[in-house]
């Protein structure tokens, strides 16, 4: 059976994509393979975990390394390609913020010489868009361009904690992630945790793995009033109390909202903009 460019459903045996699956739906699976833990992947590798037929995948592999989503090296695995780094930073939630905020980064960076990180919402879960580090600071669990759970970061509660109250029950009600190292909160605590996050404009979580770590996080606000971003920093335990770090983080996100057009009295809810 010849294969139209609509669907291109293959003749090879195996596991057959869903008929009429769009070719660029799958192009997308093959690229949504990669992750932390497998970062170069053989064709093999990329055709069993995206659920497709061999000879399919390297029809759209190939087409992926031309336009350059994908690179191939010199032993045959595929790595994602610059050019992706390339569009992602054009995002406007992303590059636009991290643009603003990189100064106020750098400052706080200067003071604690550990971690300062930026992140935002991307569907149920926070996306790491900045991170600076010190040579020997101590180890962290994310990367920039990596994702973190809302519920058991301190990055991701103040982003919680600005969602929209229908966000914030779907994410409530569902069974807590199980993060090594982390303390999940039952959802009596976690509410009222939020609250509190809304009512300070600072969320604290404390972890013991890859490293004892306190992390300390504030909400950064556009000029509508929503949340659009969470700046945190991350230091060992036991080395700043965080009531010490607190007010210095809180004041480098009022600064880069104030850079975005927040007005603190324009509005007096935390909101954030649907993102999913």
């Amino acid at each position: 059976m010849t294969a139209t460019p609509e669907t291109d459903t293959p003749t090879a045996r195996g596991k057959r994509p869903k008929q009429g699956e769009p070719v660029i739906d799958r192009a997308l699976s093959l690229l949504a393979v990669f992750s932390d833990r497998r970062r170069a992947l053989t064709l093999s590798e990329l055709a069993r975990h995206a659920g497709m037929p061999a000879p399919t995948a390297l029809r759209l592999i190939a087409r992926l390394v031309a336009w350059g989503a994908l690179e191939r090296l010199d032993d045959g695995r595929y790595v994602v390609g610059v050019r992706l780094w390339e569009v992602a930073s054009l995002s406007p939630r992303g590059h636009g913020v991290r643009e603003i905020a990189l100064p106020y980064l750098e400052d706080l960076f200067e003071v604690t010489r550990h971690h300062v990180l930026l992140a935002v919402r991307d569907n149920e879960q926070a996306v790491l868009i900045e991170r600076l580090s010190a040579k020997d600071a101590t180890e962290v669990a994310y990367r920039v361009g990596g994702r973190a759970p809302l519920r058991s970061t301190a990055i991701g509660l103040v982003l919680l904690a600005g969602a929209d109250q229908q966000f914030q029950e779907t994410i409530l009600k569902r069974p807590p992630e199980i993060e090594p190292g982390v303390s999940e909160m039952p959802e009596g605590q976690l509410r009222r945790t939020l609250s509190d996050v809304r009512r300070t404009g600072i969320a604290m979580i404390r972890r013991s793995l890859p490293s004892r770590t306190v992390s300390v996080a504030s909400p950064i606000f556009d000029a509508q009033g929503a949340v659009v971003a969470s700046l945190s920093i991350v230091v060992p335990d036991g080395s700043t109390p965080p009531n010490v770090l607190a007010p210095a983080v809180r004041a480098a996100a009022r600064a880069v909202s104030r850079n975005l057009g927040f007005q603190a009295q324009a509005s007096t809810d935390i909101r954030t903009h649907s993102n999913g």
